[in-house]
Protein backbone atom coordinates (compact mmCIF):
# COMPACT_ATOMS: atom_id res chain seq x y z
CA UNK A 1 0.00 0.00 0.00
CA UNK A 2 1.60 3.66 -0.83
CA UNK A 3 1.20 5.99 1.70
CA UNK A 4 -0.77 8.73 -1.30
CA UNK A 5 -3.60 6.07 -1.56
CA UNK A 6 -6.71 6.04 -0.60
CA UNK A 7 -7.46 2.58 1.12
CA UNK A 8 -10.56 0.49 1.71
CA UNK A 9 -9.09 -1.34 4.41
CA UNK A 10 -7.83 1.69 6.66
CA UNK A 11 -11.69 3.23 5.90
CA UNK A 12 -12.94 0.13 7.47
CA UNK A 13 -10.76 0.30 10.25
CA UNK A 14 -11.85 4.15 11.27
CA UNK A 15 -15.37 3.37 10.87
CA UNK A 16 -14.69 0.53 13.57
CA UNK A 17 -12.01 2.87 15.97
CA UNK A 18 -15.15 5.96 15.61
CA UNK A 19 -17.55 3.60 17.05
CA UNK A 20 -14.83 2.74 20.10
CA UNK A 21 -14.11 6.52 19.98
CA UNK A 22 -17.99 7.11 19.92
CA UNK A 23 -18.20 4.74 22.97
CA UNK A 24 -15.10 6.28 25.15
CA UNK A 25 -15.74 9.90 24.96
CA UNK A 26 -18.76 11.86 26.60
CA UNK A 27 -18.67 14.72 23.56
CA UNK A 28 -16.57 15.09 21.00
CA UNK A 29 -16.80 19.24 20.04
CA UNK A 30 -15.22 20.34 16.02
CA UNK A 31 -14.75 23.80 15.36
CA UNK A 32 -13.42 25.46 12.05
CA UNK A 33 -14.01 22.39 10.16
CA UNK A 34 -15.03 24.27 7.05
CA UNK A 35 -11.88 26.51 6.95
CA UNK A 36 -9.87 23.24 5.74
CA UNK A 37 -9.65 23.61 2.26
CA UNK A 38 -10.70 21.31 -0.50
CA UNK A 39 -8.61 19.85 -3.35
CA UNK A 40 -5.34 21.09 -2.28
CA UNK A 41 -2.56 19.73 -0.17
CA UNK A 42 -3.37 19.07 3.71
CA UNK A 43 -0.50 19.80 6.33
CA UNK A 44 -2.08 19.43 9.68
CA UNK A 45 -0.27 21.01 12.53
CA UNK A 46 -1.90 20.00 15.49
CA UNK A 47 -0.60 20.44 19.46
CA UNK A 48 0.88 17.57 21.36
CA UNK A 49 -0.18 16.25 24.35
CA UNK A 50 -2.10 12.70 24.68
CA UNK A 51 0.29 10.26 22.19
CA UNK A 52 -2.47 8.39 20.26
CA UNK A 53 -5.14 10.09 21.16
CA UNK A 54 -4.11 13.01 19.37
CA UNK A 55 -4.22 11.50 15.46
CA UNK A 56 -7.62 10.22 16.33
CA UNK A 57 -8.71 13.67 17.57
CA UNK A 58 -7.95 14.72 13.58
CA UNK A 59 -8.71 11.63 11.74
CA UNK A 60 -11.40 10.47 12.92
CA UNK A 61 -13.69 13.55 12.52
CA UNK A 62 -12.35 14.89 8.97
CA UNK A 63 -12.67 13.04 5.47
CA UNK A 64 -8.88 12.47 5.13
CA UNK A 65 -6.80 9.51 5.34
CA UNK A 66 -3.63 11.63 6.84
CA UNK A 67 -0.60 10.66 7.06
CA UNK A 68 1.39 10.68 10.22
CA UNK A 69 5.11 11.41 10.72
CA UNK A 70 6.02 9.55 14.22
CA UNK A 71 9.08 8.89 16.06
CA UNK A 72 11.42 6.34 14.87
CA UNK A 73 11.82 4.27 17.08
CA UNK A 74 8.21 3.37 17.19
CA UNK A 75 9.75 1.04 13.95
CA UNK A 76 12.29 -1.11 13.05
CA UNK A 77 11.29 -3.87 16.42
CA UNK A 78 9.14 -5.98 14.36
CA UNK A 79 8.14 -6.97 10.58
CA UNK A 80 4.50 -7.08 11.93
CA UNK A 81 4.68 -3.94 13.78
CA UNK A 82 5.97 -2.05 10.70
CA UNK A 83 3.69 -3.52 8.82
CA UNK A 84 1.00 -2.31 10.90
CA UNK A 85 2.27 1.39 11.70
CA UNK A 86 2.38 1.25 7.51
CA UNK A 87 -0.81 0.36 7.02
CA UNK A 88 -2.14 2.96 9.64
CA UNK A 89 0.10 5.26 7.18
CA UNK A 90 2.45 6.05 9.62
CA UNK A 91 6.40 7.51 8.27
CA UNK A 92 9.42 7.09 10.77
CA UNK A 93 10.93 10.48 11.19
CA UNK A 94 14.67 10.22 13.03
CA UNK A 95 16.29 12.78 15.36
CA UNK A 96 19.33 13.37 16.75
CA UNK A 97 18.70 11.47 19.66
CA UNK A 98 18.23 8.52 17.51
CA UNK A 99 21.88 8.44 16.11
CA UNK A 100 23.26 10.62 13.69
CA UNK A 101 23.60 8.04 10.83
CA UNK A 102 20.25 7.48 11.17
CA UNK A 103 19.46 11.26 9.96
CA UNK A 104 19.82 9.83 6.33
CA UNK A 105 16.87 7.71 6.53
CA UNK A 106 14.43 11.00 6.76
CA UNK A 107 15.43 11.55 2.99
CA UNK A 108 13.05 8.68 2.22
CA UNK A 109 10.52 9.87 4.75
CA UNK A 110 10.44 13.39 3.32
CA UNK A 111 10.00 12.21 -0.54
CA UNK A 112 7.02 9.89 0.19
CA UNK A 113 5.97 12.97 2.11
CA UNK A 114 6.41 15.02 -0.87
CA UNK A 115 4.58 12.57 -3.16
CA UNK A 116 1.45 12.39 -0.23
CA UNK A 117 1.12 16.33 -0.84
CA UNK A 118 1.65 16.12 -4.57
CA UNK A 119 -1.49 14.19 -4.93
CA UNK A 120 -3.36 16.36 -2.68
CA UNK A 121 -3.68 13.97 0.14
CA UNK A 122 -3.27 14.97 3.86
CA UNK A 123 -0.13 15.44 5.59
CA UNK A 124 -0.08 15.50 9.67
CA UNK A 125 2.96 15.75 12.03
CA UNK A 126 3.40 17.43 15.20
CA UNK A 127 5.68 21.03 15.31
CA UNK A 128 6.64 20.47 18.79
CA UNK A 129 8.05 17.01 17.86
CA UNK A 130 6.98 15.59 21.57
CA UNK A 131 4.34 15.31 23.79
CA UNK A 132 4.19 17.14 27.33
CA UNK A 133 1.12 15.54 29.33
CA UNK A 134 0.42 19.31 30.23
CA UNK A 135 -1.87 21.98 29.06
CA UNK A 136 1.57 23.66 27.78
CA UNK A 137 2.77 23.60 24.39
CA UNK A 138 6.35 22.70 23.68
CA UNK A 139 8.96 24.54 21.46
CA UNK A 140 8.52 24.24 17.63
CA UNK A 141 11.01 21.59 15.50
CA UNK A 142 11.52 22.81 12.01
CA UNK A 143 10.41 20.05 10.44
CA UNK A 144 6.91 21.48 9.09
CA UNK A 145 8.68 23.84 7.63
CA UNK A 146 11.29 22.11 5.90
CA UNK A 147 9.04 19.64 4.19
CA UNK A 148 6.62 22.02 3.22
CA UNK A 149 9.29 23.85 1.55
CA UNK A 150 10.70 20.67 0.39
CA UNK A 151 7.45 19.81 -1.46
CA UNK A 152 7.00 22.90 -3.00
CA UNK A 153 10.42 23.52 -4.31
CA UNK A 154 10.24 20.02 -5.86
CA UNK A 155 6.61 21.13 -7.73
CA UNK A 156 8.42 24.23 -8.53
CA UNK A 157 6.06 26.29 -6.35
CA UNK A 158 2.65 24.71 -7.92
CA UNK A 159 1.28 22.96 -5.10
CA UNK A 160 -0.10 25.32 -2.74
CA UNK A 161 0.23 23.66 0.23
CA UNK A 162 -2.41 24.82 3.17
CA UNK A 163 -0.76 24.54 6.38
CA UNK A 164 -3.72 23.89 9.15
CA UNK A 165 -3.14 25.21 13.30
CA UNK A 166 -5.33 22.52 15.12
CA UNK A 167 -5.88 22.96 18.64
CA UNK A 168 -7.05 19.68 20.91
CA UNK A 169 -8.38 19.61 23.96
CA UNK A 170 -9.10 16.80 26.33
CA UNK A 171 -11.08 17.51 30.19
CA UNK A 172 -9.01 14.79 30.58
CA UNK A 173 -5.78 13.07 29.67
CA UNK A 174 -6.97 9.99 30.11
CA UNK A 175 -10.80 9.38 32.20
CA UNK A 176 -12.79 6.97 30.40
CA UNK A 177 -16.19 9.35 28.84
CA UNK A 178 -13.73 12.41 28.68
CA UNK A 179 -14.97 15.59 26.62
CA UNK A 180 -12.72 16.29 23.33
CA UNK A 181 -12.54 19.81 21.32
CA UNK A 182 -10.62 19.85 18.31
CA UNK A 183 -10.88 23.34 16.93
CA UNK A 184 -9.12 24.18 13.42
CA UNK A 185 -7.58 27.76 12.62
CA UNK A 186 -7.34 29.47 9.43
CA UNK A 187 -5.19 27.95 6.67
CA UNK A 188 -1.75 29.31 6.25
CA UNK A 189 -0.66 28.94 2.84
CA UNK A 190 2.91 27.98 1.96
CA UNK A 191 3.16 30.29 -1.08
CA UNK A 192 3.11 33.42 1.31
CA UNK A 193 6.50 32.28 2.25
CA UNK A 194 8.18 30.71 -0.90
CA UNK A 195 9.93 34.79 -1.92
CA UNK A 196 11.35 34.65 1.38
CA UNK A 197 12.52 31.48 1.39
CA UNK A 198 14.27 31.65 -1.76
CA UNK A 199 16.15 34.45 -0.66
CA UNK A 200 16.76 33.12 2.74
CA UNK A 201 15.65 29.51 3.70
CA UNK A 202 16.77 29.67 7.24
CA UNK A 203 14.59 32.65 7.95
CA UNK A 204 12.02 31.72 5.92
CA UNK A 205 12.07 28.60 7.73
CA UNK A 206 12.05 30.19 11.32
CA UNK A 207 9.24 32.54 9.92
CA UNK A 208 6.57 30.08 8.75
CA UNK A 209 7.70 27.94 12.20
CA UNK A 210 6.72 31.25 14.10
CA UNK A 211 3.57 31.72 12.35
CA UNK A 212 2.34 27.95 13.06
CA UNK A 213 3.24 28.31 16.70
CA UNK A 214 1.72 31.65 17.09
CA UNK A 215 -1.91 30.38 14.74
CA UNK A 216 -2.31 27.49 17.71
CA UNK A 217 -2.42 29.37 20.37
CA UNK A 218 -5.68 30.48 20.13
CA UNK A 219 -7.04 27.15 19.39
CA UNK A 220 -5.54 25.49 22.65
CA UNK A 221 -5.33 26.00 26.61
CA UNK A 222 -1.77 26.62 27.10
CA UNK A 223 -0.26 27.53 30.44
CA UNK A 224 3.21 29.04 30.33
CA UNK A 225 3.70 29.15 33.73
CA UNK A 226 6.58 26.55 35.23
CA UNK A 227 6.17 27.12 38.64
CA UNK A 228 2.48 27.17 39.13
CA UNK A 229 1.38 24.81 37.21
CA UNK A 230 -0.44 22.86 39.31
CA UNK A 231 -1.92 25.35 41.66
CA UNK A 232 -2.96 27.45 38.36
CA UNK A 233 -4.81 23.92 37.40
CA UNK A 234 -6.59 24.11 40.76
CA UNK A 235 -7.62 27.99 40.08
CA UNK A 236 -9.14 26.93 37.29
CA UNK A 237 -10.82 23.83 38.16
CA UNK A 238 -12.04 25.99 41.89
CA UNK A 239 -12.54 28.96 40.07
CA UNK A 240 -13.27 28.91 36.53
CA UNK A 241 -17.15 28.67 36.74
CA UNK A 242 -17.00 31.36 39.09
CA UNK A 243 -15.31 33.42 36.45
CA UNK A 244 -17.65 32.00 33.98
CA UNK A 245 -20.65 33.12 35.20
CA UNK A 246 -18.55 36.80 36.69
CA UNK A 247 -18.78 37.37 32.17
CA UNK A 248 -22.14 36.45 31.85
CA UNK A 249 -21.32 34.22 29.63
CA UNK A 250 -23.44 30.92 28.99
CA UNK A 251 -22.67 27.27 30.19
CA UNK A 252 -21.66 25.37 27.81
CA UNK A 253 -18.55 23.11 27.48
CA UNK A 254 -17.32 25.51 25.02
CA UNK A 255 -18.10 28.53 26.78
CA UNK A 256 -16.23 27.07 29.27
CA UNK A 257 -13.30 26.43 27.05
CA UNK A 258 -13.31 29.98 26.08
CA UNK A 259 -13.74 31.14 29.52
CA UNK A 260 -10.68 29.03 30.57
CA UNK A 261 -8.65 30.43 28.12
CA UNK A 262 -8.92 34.00 29.02
CA UNK A 263 -8.15 32.86 32.92
CA UNK A 264 -5.04 31.34 32.04
CA UNK A 265 -3.83 34.25 30.34
CA UNK A 266 -4.65 36.58 32.86
CA UNK A 267 -2.93 34.15 35.48
CA UNK A 268 0.16 34.01 33.54
CA UNK A 269 0.00 37.69 33.13
CA UNK A 270 0.06 38.00 37.10
CA UNK A 271 2.90 35.93 37.53
CA UNK A 272 4.76 37.91 35.13
CA UNK A 273 4.16 41.10 36.31
CA UNK A 274 3.39 40.38 39.96
CA UNK A 275 5.01 37.10 41.00
CA UNK A 276 5.20 36.92 44.55
CA UNK A 277 1.31 38.22 44.76
CA UNK A 278 0.64 35.48 42.09
CA UNK A 279 2.96 32.91 44.18
CA UNK A 280 0.77 33.87 47.34
CA UNK A 281 -2.66 33.07 45.38
CA UNK A 282 -1.10 30.12 44.01
CA UNK A 283 -0.42 28.45 47.40
CA UNK A 284 -3.34 29.22 48.53
CA UNK A 285 -5.24 27.44 45.81
CA UNK A 286 -2.77 24.77 46.48
CA UNK A 287 -4.00 24.15 49.97
CA UNK A 288 -7.29 24.88 48.99
CA UNK A 289 -7.17 22.05 46.51
CA UNK A 290 -5.61 19.43 48.77
CA UNK A 291 -8.36 19.78 51.58
CA UNK A 292 -10.96 19.21 49.01
CA UNK A 293 -9.25 16.21 47.71
CA UNK A 294 -8.91 15.16 51.48
CA UNK A 295 -12.06 15.21 52.22
CA UNK A 296 -12.95 13.41 49.02
CA UNK A 297 -15.02 15.72 47.61
CA UNK A 298 -15.09 17.83 44.35
CA UNK A 299 -14.97 21.41 44.06
CA UNK A 300 -18.23 22.03 42.29
CA UNK A 301 -19.78 20.45 45.19
CA UNK A 302 -19.21 23.20 46.89
CA UNK A 303 -20.54 25.75 44.07
CA UNK A 304 -24.44 24.50 45.45
CA UNK A 305 -26.05 24.90 48.65
CA UNK A 306 -27.00 21.64 50.68
CA UNK A 307 -30.68 22.64 50.07
CA UNK A 308 -30.06 22.11 46.39
CA UNK A 309 -27.67 18.80 46.67
CA UNK A 310 -30.59 17.87 48.94
CA UNK A 311 -33.20 17.96 46.34
CA UNK A 312 -31.10 16.15 43.36
CA UNK A 313 -30.44 13.42 45.42
CA UNK A 314 -33.93 13.05 45.62
CA UNK A 315 -34.83 12.98 42.71
CA UNK A 316 -31.35 10.90 41.45
CA UNK A 317 -32.54 8.34 43.51
CA UNK A 318 -35.72 6.90 41.34
CA UNK A 319 -33.40 7.29 38.07
CA UNK A 320 -30.82 5.32 39.77
CA UNK A 321 -33.30 2.95 40.83
CA UNK A 322 -35.07 2.34 37.52
CA UNK A 323 -31.73 2.25 35.77
CA UNK A 324 -30.24 -0.36 38.38
CA UNK A 325 -31.41 -3.49 35.95
CA UNK A 326 -29.60 -1.54 32.64
CA UNK A 327 -26.25 -1.13 35.28
CA UNK A 328 -26.09 -4.53 36.09
CA UNK A 329 -26.63 -6.07 32.65
CA UNK A 330 -23.92 -3.60 31.20
CA UNK A 331 -21.56 -4.25 34.17
CA UNK A 332 -21.82 -8.46 33.82
CA UNK A 333 -20.59 -7.90 30.25
CA UNK A 334 -18.30 -5.32 30.43
CA UNK A 335 -16.31 -5.61 34.01
CA UNK A 336 -13.83 -8.50 33.20
CA UNK A 337 -12.05 -6.56 29.95
CA UNK A 338 -13.09 -2.93 31.17
CA UNK A 339 -10.85 -4.15 34.60
CA UNK A 340 -8.37 -6.54 33.31
CA UNK A 341 -7.36 -3.81 30.56
CA UNK A 342 -7.33 -1.15 33.53
CA UNK A 343 -5.18 -2.84 35.57
CA UNK A 344 -2.61 -3.68 32.79
CA UNK A 345 -2.25 -0.15 31.43
CA UNK A 346 -2.21 1.33 35.09
CA UNK A 347 0.83 -1.14 36.59
CA UNK A 348 2.67 -1.45 33.02
CA UNK A 349 2.42 2.05 31.39
CA UNK A 350 4.37 4.90 33.93
CA UNK A 351 3.67 7.71 31.58
CA UNK A 352 0.19 8.21 32.23
CA UNK A 353 -0.13 10.11 29.13
CA UNK A 354 -0.27 6.97 27.14
CA UNK A 355 -3.27 5.43 28.76
CA UNK A 356 -5.64 6.57 26.85
CA UNK A 357 -3.53 5.17 23.79
CA UNK A 358 -2.85 1.92 25.17
CA UNK A 359 -7.04 1.61 26.36
CA UNK A 360 -7.51 2.14 22.99
CA UNK A 361 -5.52 -0.36 21.28
CA UNK A 362 -6.31 -3.25 23.70
CA UNK A 363 -9.71 -2.36 23.40
CA UNK A 364 -10.29 -2.83 20.20
CA UNK A 365 -9.10 -6.06 20.36
CA UNK A 366 -9.46 -7.73 23.66
CA UNK A 367 -13.78 -6.11 24.00
CA UNK A 368 -14.63 -8.23 20.52
CA UNK A 369 -12.96 -11.01 21.76
CA UNK A 370 -14.50 -11.20 25.30
CA UNK A 371 -18.13 -9.94 23.64
CA UNK A 372 -17.56 -13.42 21.16
CA UNK A 373 -16.97 -15.89 24.55
CA UNK A 374 -19.95 -14.33 26.71
CA UNK A 375 -22.37 -14.73 24.03
CA UNK A 376 -20.99 -18.74 22.71
CA UNK A 377 -21.36 -19.57 26.29
CA UNK A 378 -25.51 -17.99 26.46
CA UNK A 379 -25.65 -18.96 22.87
CA UNK A 380 -27.58 -21.73 23.46
CA UNK A 381 -30.65 -20.31 25.31
CA UNK A 382 -30.77 -17.47 22.77
CA UNK A 383 -33.25 -18.54 19.93
CA UNK A 384 -32.34 -17.18 16.27
CA UNK A 385 -29.31 -15.90 14.65
CA UNK A 386 -30.75 -12.10 14.79
CA UNK A 387 -31.43 -12.57 18.50
CA UNK A 388 -28.22 -13.48 18.97
CA UNK A 389 -26.94 -10.29 16.83
CA UNK A 390 -29.20 -7.90 18.96
CA UNK A 391 -27.62 -9.64 22.29
CA UNK A 392 -24.21 -8.87 20.86
CA UNK A 393 -24.56 -5.42 20.13
CA UNK A 394 -26.04 -4.41 23.24
CA UNK A 395 -23.00 -5.34 25.27
CA UNK A 396 -21.17 -2.30 24.20
CA UNK A 397 -24.34 -0.09 23.98
CA UNK A 398 -25.15 -1.13 27.81
CA UNK A 399 -21.82 -0.90 28.51
CA UNK A 400 -21.80 2.69 27.94
CA UNK A 401 -25.02 3.36 30.04
CA UNK A 402 -23.33 1.28 32.93
CA UNK A 403 -20.77 3.51 33.21
CA UNK A 404 -23.11 6.81 33.20
CA UNK A 405 -25.46 4.79 35.81
CA UNK A 406 -22.12 5.09 37.62
CA UNK A 407 -20.64 8.49 36.87
CA UNK A 408 -24.31 9.42 38.20
CA UNK A 409 -23.92 7.27 41.40
CA UNK A 410 -20.82 9.05 42.19
CA UNK A 411 -21.98 12.02 42.07
CA UNK A 412 -24.85 11.64 44.34
CA UNK A 413 -22.18 10.06 46.91
CA UNK A 414 -20.24 13.04 46.21
CA UNK A 415 -23.43 15.46 47.06
CA UNK A 416 -24.25 12.98 50.01
CA UNK A 417 -20.54 13.45 51.74
CA UNK A 418 -20.81 17.26 51.06
CA UNK A 419 -24.69 17.20 53.02
CA UNK A 420 -22.74 14.59 55.71
CA UNK A 421 -19.86 16.98 56.07
CA UNK A 422 -21.85 20.06 57.24
CA UNK A 423 -23.84 18.13 59.50
CA UNK A 424 -21.19 16.07 61.30
CA UNK A 425 -18.55 18.45 61.05
CA UNK A 426 -19.76 22.02 60.52
CA UNK A 427 -16.58 24.10 61.73
CA UNK A 428 -14.39 22.02 58.85
CA UNK A 429 -17.67 22.63 56.23
CA UNK A 430 -17.48 26.30 56.83
CA UNK A 431 -13.58 27.00 57.10
CA UNK A 432 -13.53 25.26 53.52
CA UNK A 433 -16.41 27.52 52.43
CA UNK A 434 -14.60 30.78 53.96
CA UNK A 435 -11.42 29.58 52.07
CA UNK A 436 -13.27 29.27 49.10
CA UNK A 437 -14.93 32.62 49.53
CA UNK A 438 -11.43 34.41 50.14
CA UNK A 439 -9.98 33.07 46.85
CA UNK A 440 -12.78 33.91 44.67
CA UNK A 441 -12.19 37.27 46.21
CA UNK A 442 -8.99 37.56 46.04
CA UNK A 443 -8.75 36.62 42.11
CA UNK A 444 -11.85 38.78 41.28
CA UNK A 445 -9.96 41.63 42.57
CA UNK A 446 -6.55 40.44 40.93
CA UNK A 447 -7.86 39.09 37.30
Amino acid sequence: MKYEKWSLGYWFLKQYISFADWLIHKKVIITGKEKIPKNKPIVFAPNHQNALSDPMAILLHTRFQPVWLGRADMFGKSKVIDAILHFLKIMPVYRLRDGKANLEKNEKTFSDSIKVLENNFALALFPEAAHSAKRQMLAHKKAVPRIVFMAEEKSENKLDIQIIPTGIYYSSYWKFNRTVIVNFGDPIPAKDYLEQYHENPNLATIALKTEIHKSILPLILNFKTKRSYNEFEAIREIYGPHFLRKQNIKASTLNRFKSDQVLVDKLDKLETENPEVAEQVAKKAGSLNSKIKKLKLRSWLTDSSPRSHFRKIIFNIPVLILGLPVFLYGLIFNALPFFIIDKVVRKKVKDFSFWSTFFLGAGIIVFPVLYLLELLAVSWIIPGIWLKILFLVSFPLTGKLAFKWFLLFRKNIGMFRHLWLKRSNPKIYHQLLSEKQSLTEKLDTLL
